[in-house]
C-alpha cells in the first residue's frame, strides 16, 4: 500500500507591530510609604489611646479617638488605589 503525503501547515507569521501611544502616568513611589505611615499612624493612635486608658493622644477627643485612628487606616486605603 503507499504511504500518503503528509501536508505540512504554513509557518505562523504574526502580525505587524502596530506602534501604541504609550501613556505614562508619572512615578508613584509616593503610594507605598504614605500608605503604609497612614496605617502606622492608625494603628498606633489607637494603641496609645487604650494603654494610656483615654489621657493619649488628645484628651478632650475622649472616645472619638479611636474614629480619629480608624480615619488614618482608611486613609491608608484610600491612598492604596493608587498603587500600580
Amino acid at each position: 500500500m503507499p504511504k500518503s503525503r503528509i501536508r505540512k501547515k504554513a509557518d505562523f507569521t504574526p502580525p505587524p507591530e502596530k506602534n501604541a501611544a504609550v501613556i505614562k502616568l508619572g512615578a508613584r513611589g509616593w503610594v507605598a510609604p504614605l500608605m503604609l505611615a497612614f496605617f502606622v499612624v492608625g494603628l498606633a493612635w489607637i494603641v496609645l489611646f487604650y494603654v494610656t486608658q483615654g489621657d493619649l493622644p488628645i484628651n478632650a477627643f475622649g472616645n472619638w479617638n479611636i474614629v480619629v485612628g480608624f480615619g488614618f487606616i482608611a486613609g491608608g486605603f484610600v491612598v492604596s488605589t493608587q498603587w500600580k
